[in-house]
């Protein structure tokens, strides 16, 4: 499986967006600022990267089923959502 760039500008967007917030974070650590506020923005991060994550492995998923059955028309939300879940 080969994800193209352009399936990957979501992706690329996401993990950006998370350095940005993770460089945020390393501020918020050196300018002293309150525990309760830099764990909300790493949980921020993480959330970033999970969505990442998944945005691949979707498209990864698509791209095998679309491959496995030769039709893109065939391919839905709820039948992409079980395989997801199988995996799971």
């Amino acid at each position: 499986m080969q994800l193209t760039s352009e399936q990957m500008v979501p992706v690329l967007n996401r993990l950006k967006r998370a350095r940005g917030q993770l460089s945020g974070v390393i501020t918020m650590i050196e300018e002293g600022r309150e525990c309760e506020d830099i764990v909300t923005q790493l949980a921020a991060v993480g959330k970033a990267l999970d969505r990442a994550g998944y945005s691949i492995i979707a498209e990864g998923l698509r791209q095998c089923m679309v491959e496995s059955d030769g039709e893109t028309d065939s391919l839905d939300a709820k039948k992409l959502e079980r395989v997801f879940l199988s995996m799971a």
